[in-house]
């Protein structure tokens, strides 16, 4: 890592917990990226650096997304779920984040 990062509580509070899903699967085999949920005020610049440090991995390049909340009805109510920004890291050849624990 080089010396010009700087490290903070919420740069390293950005990252909320990864996404595991069949899309998220099917994208880290294809491309080589991992799929994060993100704190809504993250930025590319913080994701990077938290994965960085966390995993100890050499990230090449960060992508966010905001994922809008879905409406539901219970009953006669509307509600709506909350919105949130998802983060696809992508990883130098031969990094990889293993998330099964082997």
């Amino acid at each position: 890592m080089s010396a010009d990062i700087k490290m903070t509580d919420k740069t390293l509070q950005s990252i909320l917990a990864p996404q595991i899903t069949e899309k998220a699967t099917m994208v880290a085999d294809k491309y080589n990226q991992v799929t994060f949920k993100v704190t809504k005020d993250a930025t590319k610049a913080d994701v990077k650096t938290a994965i960085e440090i966390m995993f100890k991995v050499e990230v090449l390049a960060v992508n966010l997304l905001n994922v809008n909340g879905k409406t539901k009805r219970s009953g006669k109510t509307m509600g709506r779920r909350s919105d949130w920004k998802k983060a696809y890291v992508s990883l130098k050849p031969g990094q990889e984040i293993n998330f099964t624990g082997e």
